[in-house]
């Protein structure tokens, strides 16, 4: 299977063939100026085959779901939602990112919501800064002990009656999907 129709096979990346490159999703993008390949680059290196460039870039992390380019398209590519499929196969097929350490957080995230059916502040920067740099965490160490004085940050998560509901619900996403 080609790239292009592995991505047109991934939810969110459907209408990717429909595309006419006309510019108007990169030009409603808010964020377009901070990608390496802004939405109408990404939608032409997937075309082209060039799943290394596209997949190991940081562009489709900078997406803010803002669903402008999705509302703005005359052909309803929906590059928001192909942003989100190019996320899942860049996390699918281990590619390292350039330039952000969205994916890190990313998983971070994701963790935390799996394990305790709703994010727990501490944990998930825990182990952000684990897996990306530790010492970075000594910086922001005294807001996080003022949070914690405070009882704004809990030590401890509050698990949700619901969590191993949401904790297979992701799992059997994950194996349909095949992603991590």
């Amino acid at each position: 299977m080609s790239f292009v129709e592995e991505v047109a096979a991934t939810h969110g990346g459907e209408n990717i063939c429909a595309c006419i490159q006309c510019g108007i999703c990169t030009g409603s993008c808010p964020t377009a100026g901070e990608m390496e390949y802004p939405p109408r680059k990404i939608i032409a290196l997937i075309r082209a085959g060039m799943r290394g460039e596209v997949l190991s870039s940081s562009s489709m992390w900078h997406c803010l779901s803002c669903y402008m380019c999705t509302l703005r398209c005359p052909r309803d590519v929906r590059p928001a939602e192909l942003a989100h499929a190019l996320k899942s196969l860049a996390s699918r097929y281990n590619y390292r990112i350039k330039g952000t350490r969205a994916p890190a957080i990313y998983h971070s995230f994701v963790s935390s919501m799996i394990n305790n059916g709703r994010v727990h502040e501490l944990g998930m920067i825990l182990r952000y800064y684990l897996t990306t740099n530790p010492l970075v965490a000594l910086k922001i160490f005294p807001v996080g002990l003022k949070l914690l004085l405070r009882r704004r940050m809990p030590l401890r998560p509050h698990k949700t009656s619901g969590r191993r509901s949401l904790a297979r619900m992701v799992k059997k996403f994950r194996e349909i999907r095949g992603s991590h």
